[in-house]
């Protein structure tokens, strides 16, 4: 795959910006190629057109299917695995959302769960610490339970609140505002 300026450098920034967000830079260009690819690649191609090893490519796709972000795709008359990633942001960010909650929020509100539970019994631990835990467990829970309602909301509604910005605010009781 030949890449023009433009394509390098976003591919040198979803790099950049990966390591950023906790990824890999291989893995975030991978992704960003396979994102401005016209089609599915084979995993050679990937490794000649970055100019990473072929072994570096196989584990970062690898991490890439584990997220959901990739997927395998067969070409007619080629028996080599080609790769695909998803064309539209949204299903894109989605899916990351997804994976981090799954990955990160759900084992730290299991975690804050349990540290609640000992609380109950717990007679030594300061006032302060006790409500500082139990105030990130209120509010990680509230995250959690906000982005599973605006999952389960059709698509084009959640585009129709993001659109709306701050104007939403309007429709909020000021009483529920200024807390």
């Amino acid at each position: 795959m030949n890449l023009t300026p433009v394509m390098t450098r976003f591919i040198l920034h979803w790099g950049e910006m990966g390591t950023r967000w906790g990824v890999n830079r291989t893995v975030a260009q991978i992704h960003a190629l396979l994102y401005l690819a016209p089609g599915p690649l084979p995993a050679d191609e990937i490794a000649e057109t970055l100019d990473v090893a072929r072994s570096n490519v196989s584990t970062s796709l690898k991490d890439l299917q584990g997220w959901g972000l990739v997927s395998v795709a067969h070409v007619m008359s080629d028996r080599r695995d080609h790769f695909t990633t998803r064309a539209d942001p949204w299903d894109m960010l989605v899916t990351i959302m997804e994976q981090r909650k799954r990955r990160e929020l759900e084992p730290t509100l299991n975690f804050l769960r349990e540290c609640a539970r000992e609380l109950e019994d717990d007679r030594t631990t300061p006032k302060e610490a006790r409500a500082r835990i139990e105030n990130m467990l209120g509010f990680l829970t509230n995250v959690t339970t906000w982005f599973d309602q605006m999952m389960a909301m059709p698509r084009s509604t959640v585009m129709t609140l993001m659109k709306l910005g701050t104007k939403i605010a309007a429709f909020v009781p000021k009483t529920a505002k200024e807390s």
